[in-house]
């Protein structure tokens, strides 16, 4: 098979895929997509780029920095942004919280409402 595939998105579990939904196209300047009981999609510039949600009553959010003792986190989301303060501006206000470990200058580490990672880099 020398035909290559399309990643169609990402789907990340939610106790409300709505909500989170909602939070990343504020975050994001995205469209809300899907939008139907259980299920719900952010759609990025031109259509091409999905962050889908799905329902999962019980979601538990990972711990950043890992740790044994706790639920691992499986992936995080990394954004190219232009200016971090700007985006840091933009990551509170949409509900985002600033994680206490940075791991390096040019990037900021944060948590959505339901304790997923996502990263801003410059």
């Amino acid at each position: 098979m020398n035909e290559k595939i399309p990643l169609m998105g990402v789907v990340l579990d939610a106790p409300d895929p709505q909500e989170l939904a909602r939070f990343y196209c504020r975050l994001l300047g995205w469209e809300l997509g899907d939008d139907e009981e259980g299920w719900a999609t952010a759609i990025g510039p031109q259509g091409v780029t999905k962050l889908s949600f799905q329902g999962e009553p019980t979601y538990r959010p990972p711990t950043w920095p890992s740790s044994r003792e706790q639920q691992q986190m499986q992936l995080h989301l990394d954004f190219k942004v232009d200016d971090l303060e700007t985006a840091h501006r933009r990551a509170i206000d949409a509900g985002a919280r600033l994680m206490e470990f940075q791991p390096q200058p040019d990037v900021r580490v944060y948590a959505d409402p339901v304790g997923h990672i996502f990263c801003f880099f410059v």
